[in-house]
C-alpha cells in the first residue's frame, strides 16, 4: 500500500559522486518519521528532493498521490521549513504569518487566533515587535519558520534540524508542541535531527541515513535511543565503516 509520502528509485549525485540512493521508502499517514545521520549523510538532499527544490538524477517522490515534479497540488497540504532561506526576511514576523495565511485562504483574525496557541513558544520575542525577520536571532528566525510551516494545518510537515539554534528550554517546548501535534492530529511529520533523544520522544519510526543510503529503519520502542546511540558509537570505533543492514 502506497504511503502518504512515497519515494521510488530516488538517486542524486554531484560531480559524479552519489549522495542519495534510496530504492523505496513509504511513509504512513499520521506517522511521525525521524531522519537521523551524521553531517553529509544526505538528509537535507533528501528533503530538498521531497519538496521538489532540487531535481534528482532519477526516481520520483509522491505526496498524497501526486508526483511532486509534475504538479503543485501537493503544496496545499504540505508545510515545510528547512532553513532561513524559506523566510521572507524583509517582512516582520506578523507580516510573514499573514502572508502565509493568505496563501491558505485565511483571514488575519484566523491567523491571529492560530498564533495565540504559540505565545509561550514565542516567549514574547516574535509578535508585535515591529522588527524585521532578518534582525531576529537565528533561534527566533527558526521559531518563525516552524510556526509558519504549521499555518493552514498541513497534512505533511517537513522540518530539517528544528532543534538547532534553540536554547534548551525552547527545544523542550518545541518537542512538546510536536508531540501534541502527533497525538492530537493526523499530521505526518518528517523530522531530521542530530538530537537522538528528542526524535525518539515522539517519532514512531526512525530511519538512519548514511552516505545517502537507508542503513536502518526502526519502529520506535523503549530501546530505540540505546540502539541509535550504539550505532553511532560503532561508527566512530569502526572508522566510519558501517554494515548496511536495514
Amino acid at each position: 500500500m502506497q504511503g502518504i509520502v512515497s519515494i521510488h528509485n530516488l538517486r542524486k549525485s554531484y560531480n559524479g559522486e552519489v549522495v542519495l540512493d534510496i530504492p523505496d521508502l513509504d511513509l504512513v499517514a499520521g506517522q511521525s518519521f525521524g531522519l537521523v545521520g551524521n553531517n553529509g549523510a544526505g538528509k537535507t538532499t533528501l528533503y530538498r528532493c521531497i519538496l521538489d527544490l532540487i531535481e534528482p538524477d532519477s526516481g520520483e517522490v509522491i505526496i498524497n498521490g501526486v508526483a511532486v515534479n509534475k504538479s503543485e497540488e501537493w503544496k496545499n497540504s504540505t508545510g515545510s521549513f528547512l532553513d532561513e532561506g524559506f523566510l521572507i526576511d524583509y517582512l516582520t514576523p506578523d507580516e510573514y504569518f499573514n502572508f502565509i495565511g493568505k496563501l491558505h485562504g485565511m483571514e488575519k483574525g484566523e491567523v491571529a487566533s492560530f498564533l495565540d496557541g504559540y505565545e509561550e513558544f514565542f516567549n514574547g520575542e516574535i509578535r508585535n515587535r515591529k522588527k524585521y525577520i532578518r534582525d531576529l536571532s537565528k533561534g527566533n528566525q527558526k521559531k518563525v519558520g516552524i510556526v509558519g510551516a504549521l499555518i493552514g494545518n498541513p497534512h505533511v510537515l517537513v522540518l530539517d534540524e528544528p532543534f538547532a539554534n534553540l536554547d534548551p528550554s525552547t527545544q523542550y517546548q518545541l518537542r512538546d508542541q510536536l508531540k501534541k501535534l502527533d497525538e492530537e492530529t493526523d499530521i505526518t511529520m518528517l523530522i531530521s535531527s542530530h538530537d537522538l533523544g528528542h526524535v525518539t520522544e515522539f517519532c514512531q519510526r526512525i530511519v538512519i541515513l548514511d552516505h545517502g543510503k537507508v542503513v536502518k529503519d526502526i519502529h520506535t520502542t523503549s530501546e530505540t535511543l540505546r540502539e541509535l546511540e550504539d550505532f553511532f558509537v560503532r561508527k566512530v570505533r569502526n572508522g566510519q565503516d558501517v554494515e548496511i543492514n536495514p
